[in-house]
């Protein structure tokens, strides 16, 4: 492989990677997708190549996120050769807080930072620095690059990532910062291809997974988004609340004696699709189940996606196209038909036949709103910005 680049994304119970070839052009051309998952309890590494193809399935010594890098670590040695190191390390990286609005070359002070702001992301930042703190410890000599997934909002009007806090709070950093970013720079990058008419133009992009979001984008960038200062804030998420009454927090802390810990245990992990339905967090047993409880959860993810979409709509001070994206974005198409026709006043016209197959456009001809499915690939916005970052910054050192 020529200058391979390893893209991370860490998760509580789980490493995601991918690794990218650097073309003779800079170009970036996937080579391997894989993932240490169960780590702790019944850890295994999964490998495929670009084409989908299995190249290692098999159960792992993995207790921690340090064995699971050094797992991926080993495979790669293996497969590709001891003498092809990497060329840099990008991590998706959920919060850069009010100090990163680019991605960075990683070294102390930043590492410094990251865990200073790990509260406002307590399902992620953690698990993001122990795969930062790993890689570093198997290969410290190897540069890594930390990609955010907040800055992509950072170009968001200043009213629109304030809250009606006394000001104090604020210039500490308590504002809205907006998540899911690098799904959503993808996506702009990818419309000049696939939906070159909507490129420039007034969109709402729907990242619809066990996390959930809409932004608003204008022109390419963003000019409102559904999630606040934490990723729990917004739509009806597989185990997050979304929007919430500050004032439930306070009866929760104050009438049934929860603690801190229970409360944002609650919120983050066993409400949404999970706590309304009681059965599953995956849209795809819901969609399968006859039980009320499992419908109710639908109506209300797809109430919020509605309601949220009118006030962005309204952020944008009008709408061009309609995006979906993500887990279930991509792959449920009755919950886009659902969304399409409860948008219907805002001007999208479903054409049935082509959400079945999957689109990409999914509106009808004649529908003054557009409607779209173009899947998301946050591991090469990665791979991406890494390259951008090891190219300027090391680039020079070496002239």
């Amino acid at each position: 492989m020529r200058n391979p680049i390893l893209v991370i994304n860490a998760g509580s119970s789980s490493v995601k990677f991918s690794v990218f070839e650097t073309g003779p052009d800079r170009s970036l051309l996937v080579g391997a997708h894989g993932q240490v998952e169960g780590i702790g309890s019944s850890p295994r590494l999964e490998v495929t190549d670009a084409e989908g193809r299995t190249l290692k399935d098999a159960a792992v010594s993995a207790g921690n996120h340090d064995r699971a890098m050094a797992v991926i670590n080993a495979w790669f040695a293996d497969h590709v050769g001891s003498d092809a190191a990497f060329a840099g390390i990008g991590h998706r990286v959920v919060h850069g807080g009010l100090r990163y609005s680019q991605p960075v070359l990683i070294d102390d002070e930043v590492l410094r930072y990251l865990e200073e702001i790990a509260p406002l992301a307590p399902l992620h930042q953690l698990h993001n620095i122990a795969a930062i703190r790993a890689a570093s410890a198997i290969a410290p000599n190897v540069p890594q690059v930390a990609c955010f997934d907040t800055a992509f909002h950072r170009s968001q009007p200043p009213l629109a990532q304030e809250f009606a806090l006394p000001r104090m709070l604020t210039a500490k950093g308590v504002r809205r910062y907006g998540f899911h970013g690098l799904s959503y720079e993808y996506i702009v990058s990818a419309l000049p291809k696939i939906a070159p008419e909507t490129a420039s133009g007034k969109i709402v992009v729907a990242h619809l997974g066990n996390g959930a979001s809409l932004c608003a984008i204008d022109h390419g960038r963003s000019v409102a988004t559904t999630m606040g200062l934490t990723p729990v804030d917004g739509l009806v998420m597989g185990t997050r609340t979304g929007s919430l009454d500050p004032g439930v927090i306070l009866y929760l802390l104050q009438q049934e004696g929860m603690s801190a810990q229970a409360v944002e245990h609650m919120i983050y992990e066993v409400s949404g699709l999970l706590g309304v339905s009681g059965v599953s967090a995956d849209m795809r047993i819901l969609l399968a189940s006859e039980l009320p409880a499992a419908k109710e959860a639908i109506d209300l993810f797809v109430y919020w996606i509605g309601r949220e979409l009118g006030s962005l709509a309204a952020a944008l001070g009008g709408l061009d196209s309609l995006i979906f994206t993500a887990g279930i974005g991509e792959h449920a198409p009755e919950i886009r038909a659902r969304v399409c026709r409860d948008a219907h006043w805002l001007g999208v016209d479903l054409d049935v036949k082509a959400n079945a197959a999957g689109g990409p456009r999914i509106s009808a001809a004649p529908s003054r709103v557009s409607a779209w499915v173009i899947p998301t690939n946050e591991n090469l916005m990665v791979a991406r910005h890494t390259r951008q970052v090891l190219d300027a910054t090391l680039a020079p050192l070496s002239a």
